[in-house]
């Protein structure tokens, strides 16, 4: 018999807000943490604004011991131990010292690229023969697995504690595998999630690919249109989200505060067939995730009644748009509400799924529909499949009960949450 999955702890560091109250707020009435970034500027980039974090008024103390915050550099890292350590904390648990591992809790948190900075600066001091200067640190910072090292020591973990790393999907994916974990019987409590550096040297491919905007550096908050006519790319973003997953048994037994249910999922690859490639979905693959996820979930793809999309504000929109309507067969006035936080934050790259799922359960804790923020000018494409009602402008109360959150990424791979607000009753 499986388990069934809930979510019991959240946190979030988000561009456009820091913990979930900030978080929250930010997402309900639209407000940017996309900004102009001078060091873009002074590097020539086209595209020289992003979402990033704001850490002037946290006290890292909190989350660092003194050796660990020697020589430590703004990075996914950071980002990803205090959405990590407020999501564990949020889900009522403590951080103690025991002298045994906890073998019910594990970590995957997923990462694309890791202590870009550290890694910069430590190639300097080896091409100057200062390889003694690197130090412990360099190897802790630089590391894939890093982010799930720490946490898996913070908390002590004793069951598996692995990095994934699946481009954009990396979130996704890393909340699913965490489900799975659970739902088979093999782990109790799972923290999952995913983070991404931050900086030039993270974004400067995409720039050079010509694929971010280049006509909102004086405007910044403007810059990401998900779902508009004027869209003109994506804005890069960083930070990262975290969720704790629990079995109910689990739950239920430390009476425990319950945010939502995860029904089910789906993972898969367009295998960069049929339209497929590194930068471009096969629709087929991406309408049978959906599908799958739907079928995993024990649900009918009519039950969903919302959707948090990919969505990243480019030409591929409008086809995400059509894989929607026909994978749920809705169109019109049918199709369910449908929303990006993309506006808000630009495209966190790996930290995007994780962080918009929290996103996502905010929304039914909260009973509301966070508004599509710059697409007023709604994609014509777009238009012709969904009504411009479905594409909130505005936060509006929400009585249903599934949200579908999925992710596409580089490579032409696909993920598929459906979340479900709790009850007793399966």
């Amino acid at each position: 018999m499986e388990n069934r999955v809930v979510v019991t702890g959240l946190g979030v560091c988000a561009p456009n807000g820091i913990g979930l109250s900030k978080f929250q707020k930010a997402l309900e009435i639209g407000i940017s943490g996309i900004a102009h970034i001078e060091l873009l500027e002074k590097l020539n980039f086209s595209c020289q604004v992003a979402g990033k974090p704001n850490l002037e008024n946290i006290d890292l103390n909190k989350y660092f011991n003194k050796i660990e915050l020697k020589n430590l550099e703004a990075s996914g890292l950071v980002y990803g131990l205090i959405s990590g350590m407020d999501a564990w904390q949020d889900a009522g648990f403590s951080f103690e010292s025991n002298t045994e591992p906890d073998w019910e809790t594990g970590i995957i948190f997923g990462t694309g690229i890791s202590g870009v900075e550290r890694f910069r600066n430590a190639i300097y001091d080896v091409d100057e023969g200062r390889v003694r200067r690197l130090g412990s640190g360099t190897v802790m910072q630089t590391m894939a697995s890093s982010i799930s090292a720490f946490l898996g020591g913070k908390l002590g973990a004793g069951n598996q504690v692995t990095t994934n790393s699946s481009a954009c999907t990396t979130g996704a994916e890393a909340i699913l595998m965490g489900f799975d974990r659970i739902r088979s019987g093999k782990a109790k409590r799972m923290l999952v999630g995913s983070c991404s550096d931050s900086g030039p040297y993270v974004w400067g491919g995409f720039d050079a690919m010509r694929i971010l905007p280049r006509k909102f550096n004086d405007n910044p908050t403007m810059a990401s249109r998900p779902m508009s006519a004027s869209a003109a790319g994506f804005v890069p973003g960083s930070g990262s989200g975290a969720l704790v997953l629990e079995s109910l048994e689990s739950a239920l037994e430390r009476d425990a505060t319950i945010y939502a249910e995860i029904k089910g999922g789906h993972v898969n690859s367009g295998g960069q067939r049929n339209g497929g490639s590194m930068t471009a979905p096969n629709s087929d693959a991406v309408q049978r995730c959906i599908r799958q996820a739907c079928f995993d979930s024990g649900i009918h793809p009519s039950d969903i009644d919302a959707i948090n999309g990919h969505l990243t504000a480019t030409s591929k929109d409008p086809i995400e748009i059509q894989n929607w309507s026909e994978a749920l067969g809705r169109s019109g006035e049918d199709f369910q509400y449908i929303n990006s936080f993309k506006g808000t934050v630009g495209h966190c790259l790996a930290a995007s799924g994780s962080i918009e799922a929290v996103g996502t359960v905010l929304q039914l804790v909260h009973k509301k529909i966070y508004p599509n923020v710059n697409c007023e000018d709604l994609h014509p494409e777009i238009e012709a499949i969904v009504d411009k009602f479905k594409i909130p402008q505005k936060a509006m109360p929400f009585s249903g009960k599934i949200i579908a959150k999925a992710s596409f990424g580089f490579g032409d791979v696909n993920a598929c949450i459906i979340f479900k607000t709790f009850s007793e009753r399966n």
